[in-house]
């Protein structure tokens, strides 16, 4: 049995996740900003379930709940960093208060709940860090921009932190799921206020209104759940997990393109040596 830390059980991807975890015995500390969606579970796992609120840009919270987990659990073994949401927009037509606020969830949220519970992992030597990130932040989707950037930089950050942990005996891994039937291309996405009209046939697609995709993604969130768990016990956590077949396609079309660009222009990539 071992204790998990999951943020944003609300629905979606944390919630089939939270329900996948006890359901196996583990024991969890599941956490919402309303913690009044959690009952159920904390009502069916009352030995191993613990739900609390946390909003993830409340430094006070995050502490709150490490320290409610440490005193109810003695620890806890397998942080997973799920809480975010969706921002869609031209680069330009965005608010700047709102991409400073898309940040401070997924991106500045995340860096926080991991720093509160590392110092619990380092002094036991044992730990796994688990950041749900997408396949925009490799895929790049005209319109996601900012998303992108924040799960780009919660990437980079993860594999710094990866190589930083591993002689301490804890490991880190990203998670990129493609498209899933949850709430994130629905009420849990936001957009900008302004839409400009040149950017009409790039970002405009994929804003609330033009979006057709919602209810008909690939991706099973249950089987999500289970394929986190099986990496996480696998005693081998890679650095990073790919979820669903359009995942895998798509991030595997950008690695080629990607390598045909860099084979491309190696001449002039290579001129620039003393």
């Amino acid at each position: 049995m071992s204790t998990w830390l999951i943020t944003g059980c609300s629905t979606g991807l944390g919630r089939a996740l939270a329900e996948a975890v006890l359901a196996a015995g583990h024991q969890a500390v599941v956490t919402a900003r309303d913690a009044g969606t959690l009952a159920s579970l904390a009502a069916e796992y009352p030995e191993t379930a613990l739900a609390l609120p946390l909003d993830v840009t409340d430094r006070g919270q995050i502490a709150a709940t490490v320290s409610q987990a440490e005193s109810r659990f003695g620890g806890v073994d397998v942080l997973v960093n799920n809480a975010g949401y969706g921002y869609r927009a031209a680069v330009e037509e965005a608010d700047e208060a709102d991409v400073e606020q898309l940040f401070a969830t997924n991106f500045f949220g995340a860096v926080a709940v991991i720093k509160a519970v590392l110092p619990g992992m380092r002094a036991r030597r044992t730990g796994a860090i688990v950041n749900v990130s997408s396949i925009g932040a490799r895929i790049c989707p005209p319109g996601s921009g900012y998303y992108a950037a924040s799960k780009a930089a919660l990437e980079g950050m993860s594999g710094s932190l990866r190589k930083e942990v591993e002689p301490l005996g804890l490991t880190v891994t990203v998670v990129e799921p493609g498209g899933f039937r949850t709430d994130f291309a629905g009420r849990s996405l936001t957009q900008s206020a302004e839409a400009l009209a040149d950017y009409a046939a790039t970002a405009g697609p994929r804003r609330k209104e033009n979006d057709t995709v919602h209810g008909t993604q690939p991706g099973d969130p249950a089987k999500a759940a289970a394929a986190i768990i099986t990496a996480v016990e696998s005693g081998e956590l890679p650095a990073f997990l790919l979820l669903g077949s359009d995942a895998l396609g798509a991030v595997t079309g950008v690695l080629e393109a990607e390598r045909a660009e860099i084979d491309r222009w190696s001449k002039l990539t290579l001129s620039t040596d003393y």
